[in-house]
């Protein structure tokens, strides 16, 4: 009888830890749905499971299923009031509900946010992930409801201390929102200087376009193609070009070399590609060639409305 009951409650064990582990797989594989099914059952057996709780919470969050999300990470911070990710993940899951519905709505838990990260960013003098986000809720806030540029510096200045790169970001875009340009691409220029990571050349390509400066656009994204080497480089140089009428002999060879190396990695579909070709075209009156590649566009991805307004506005050349 012992036996017995040892072989059973082996398997229970056994089952429940590869009920978990397929969970963590079907993350990875961006399965949510089924991450969810996976974890449900297995904490109906093992409601204590810190692991899996987050794990479900996670697998919520990724569906945007906020309301199932808080609930979640609210029974971890809950539990263990002195863990900093806690209570990150848990301001995270409401913040991300509070984008999801009515301002009016939204004002009632931005107070619980906001509390949330700063008792995370109190228990993990280190976390950098909720000081990025307090430097973010502060920017965006209305000064009325407890919105503050020096506060998100303070938390930028934070962020400084623990990774040069992370601050000069962050206040690159405390800067940028706070309408000062010129201190805003200088952090930008200085996160490139320290870190020069894609995500880096990326923000001040962003700030360049805001500001209505393509050509310092273009200019950035040739230094970021000729030290990262990445294709999809040559479709943001092209896209530039494009939109803003500029440098369109460039834009072209650019959109041409994208086409040409392209693979499933570069992320933008060669649809817009072609469809950006087609606004080079139509900009240098060029009508056959123009017509020939937003064609190429609508057939690679019919359902996009923009393409078959370009189209029209093509025909009328």
């Amino acid at each position: 009888m012992n036996k017995f009951l040892l072989i059973f409650l082996m398997s229970a064990y056994c089952f429940a830890q590869s009920s978990k582990e397929k969970a963590k797989t079907y993350l990875i594989e961006k399965n949510y749905n089924k991450a969810q099914q996976e974890l449900t059952t297995f904490l109906e057996a093992n409601p204590s499971d810190t692991e899996a709780i987050e794990l479900l919470g996670d697998a919520y969050g990724y569906q945007k299923k906020w309301d199932n999300a808080v609930e979640q990470y609210k029974i971890l911070k809950d539990n263990y009031p002195k863990n900093a990710n806690y209570h990150y993940k848990y301001g995270g899951a409401l913040g991300m509900k509070a984008l999801s519905i009515s301002k009016l709505k939204a004002l009632g838990i931005i107070g619980d946010v906001k509390q949330a990260f700063l008792k995370a960013a109190e228990l993990d003098e280190k976390h950098i992930d909720t000081r990025w986000a307090l430097v973010e809720l502060y920017v965006s806030l209305p000064g009325i409801v407890g919105g503050s540029n020096s506060k998100a510096l303070k938390y930028a200045n934070e962020l400084q201390n623990l990774s040069k790169v992370d601050g000069y970001l962050a206040k690159g875009y405390v800067y940028e929102y706070d309408d000062e340009p010129e201190l805003a691409e200088k952090y930008y220029k200085l996160a490139i200087e320290v870190g020069g990571s894609v995500t880096c050349y990326e923000k001040l390509t962003n700030f360049y376009e805001t500001n209505n400066q393509p050509d310092k656009a273009i200019g950035n994204l040739e230094e970021a193609q000729k030290k990262h080497q990445r294709n999809a480089m040559h479709y943001q140089i092209g896209k530039v070009c494009a939109d803003y009428n500029i440098q369109l002999e460039k834009g072209e060879k650019c959109l041409k070399a994208y086409l040409y190396n392209h693979s499933a990695k570069d992320g933008v579909p060669k649809a817009w590609a072609y469809y950006r070709l087609a606004q080079i075209y139509k900009h240098k009156k060029d009508k056959t060639e123009a017509l020939k590649w937003i064609n190429k566009a609508i057939v690679g991805l019919p359902e996009i409305e923009v393409f078959h307004d370009e189209k029209a506005a093509i025909s009328e050349l």
